[in-house]
């Protein structure tokens, strides 16, 4: 409770903050920073588009300072927009650790993120027709609390990582061409794969990192590109007609991209000996438009990726033995692959009261099946299915309930390498961080978003580890947090 001494002041500072209507609250994926490239992905083109070259209408999310004086919308009639967000998340463990190992502990820890994008419309600009750039920057700190209790694969808090600890990192800079009124996209500069290539906007609804951002068996090694690392890229994107679209791309994946030594600050712009490979990801998507006003979105896609990475086997060495019993170093293959199908499909939108039926309302279901290349995939498969209902409540039309159950499988090479190991007694050379070994594991994830005003959100968040690292011998976690996502610009 505020007393009258403070009470005043802010509920003066809050008199300042134009229209703070729930109604017109953001939603919360839409504080990440790669939610304005996911949806570029995500949306057909127009009945009639345009033949002629045009950038499309960058996203504008509500803001809790949507337009300070008046310096933002000035920017957007010259074709800048420039936005600002912050996203922090809390996540704990209410069940003690498996006994037995002195390096797990109870606890809880706090990660978070300030985003910051400059998009450029160069038609508006300087006349270049249908050429945007874009442009993020992130900084980063925290830690994430289910390695508390032993767990390595799917993070509590999905924002920890990558450019951790660090006070400015450049995630991407690229250009992008917009021809035959959005019928061909080409981008190229500091990009991250999957940033465009299985991706969703709806992924970051959710908290652990075994699905926001991209389900993690699509990044299964670090040299699949994802933020926030970006690498030197091109992408070609084509819609042959409204509600389908081929694309695909070569990124040059560079030597320990995550790795704080080797690139904390984004500015790196390495090439040569950094460079070790291609990665090759081709995907296409479906977007259909169901029901009588067309109110029911989905968005169905299949892609698949080939790697010339240099990839260590995780069985085999060069004579195809177990190199944990031989004791040689691990076959390398010089071409990997990864697959994945994703759909997700609007069912159902409330028709409430002085509120539309489009937009985000309604209950849009998802699922998903990743497919790795065994030899050399931690990850061999990971499946998922979840449902997302906004407006369910007609009093908080922009609340939402979030469930999402995922389940992965270990390479079965993974997991008689760490067996050989164990029955040798070497259990300091086990991979991944291990302490058994390691077969499969399950994360349930269940939050309540609720849209606080423009601009603000938080989910209370629940998540429920089974087999935690993949190992049988980890009782299963209960882990409870939240994430907030305030939009300031």
């Amino acid at each position: 409770m505020l007393s009258k001494k403070t009470a005043g002041p802010v509920l003066a500072v809050l008199a300042t903050f134009p229209c703070m209507d729930i109604a017109r609250a953001q939603t919360i994926q839409q504080g990440e920073a790669t939610y304005d490239a996911a949806t570029r992905v995500n949306k057909p083109l127009p009945a009639h588009p345009s033949s002629k070259p045009v950038v499309p209408p960058f996203e504008h999310p509500d803001a809790l300072f949507p337009d300070p004086a008046g310096v933002l919308s000035w920017l957007r009639s010259k074709g800048v927009a420039f936005l600002m967000s912050t996203t922090n998340e809390f996540s704990g463990a209410a069940t003690k650790p498996t006994p037995g190992f002195s390096q797990y502990r109870q606890g809880a820890s706090g990660a978070g993120q300030v985003n910051t994008s400059l998009h450029m419309d160069w038609s508006k600009l300087a006349g270049i027709p249908g050429f945007a750039t874009h442009t993020i920057f992130t900084s980063r700190y925290g830690m994430t609390g289910n390695r508390m209790f032993g767990d390595w694969l799917g993070h509590s808090s999905e924002i920890y990582g990558g450019a951790g600890n660090v006070v400015l990192h450049l995630v991407m800079a690229y250009g992008e061409e917009n021809l035959l009124g959005g019928r061909i996209a080409i981008a190229g500069g500091r990009v991250s794969e999957l940033t465009d290539f299985s991706s969703s906007p709806l992924f970051c609804n959710f908290v652990n990192n075994s699905i926001c951002g991209r389900p993690r068996a699509a990044a299964d090694n670090d040299f699949i590109s994802r933020y926030p690392a970006g690498v030197w890229g091109v992408r070609f994107r084509g819609r042959p007609s409204q509600y389908t679209y081929v694309q695909t791309g070569v990124y040059f994946p560079e030597r320990n991209m995550f790795g704080p030594e080797y690139n904390r600050s984004g500015f790196k712009f390495s090439g040569g000996s950094a460079i070790r490979g291609q990665s090759v990801p081709v995907e296409m998507g479906w977007e259909p438009r169901f029901g009588a006003q067309k109110g029911l979105p989905g968005h169905y896609k299949i892609g698949a990726r080939l790697m010339n990475v240099p990839l260590a086997d995780v069985y085999a060495d060069d004579d195809g033995r177990s190199f944990a019993w031989s004791r040689r170093s691990a076959r390398q293959h010089p071409r990997s692959w990864g697959t994945w199908f994703e759909a997700d499909q609007k069912i159902w939108v409330p028709h409430q009261a002085g509120h539309p039926a489009s937009g985000d309302r309604g209950t849009t279901i998802l699922a998903g099946f990743i497919l790795n290349d065994k030899r050399v995939s931690l990850r061999h498969w990971q499946t998922y299915f979840g449902v997302v209902n906004r407006g369910f409540i007609a009093s908080r039309p922009e609340d939402a309930l979030n469930i999402i159950g995922m389940y992965e499988a270990m390479s079965p090479g993974v997991s008689a390498t760490e067996a050989a190991y164990l029955d040798q007694g070497l259990i300091a050379r086990l991979p991944y961080r291990a302490t058994g070994v390691q077969t499969h594991a399950a994360v349930v994830e269940a939050n309540y978003q609720i849209q606080v005003m423009r601009g603000v959100a938080i989910a209370p968040d629940y998540q429920i580890f089974i087999n935690p690292n993949g190992q049988n011998n980890l009782r299963t976690a209960h882990v409870f947090g939240f994430k907030s996502t305030v939009q300031i610009f």
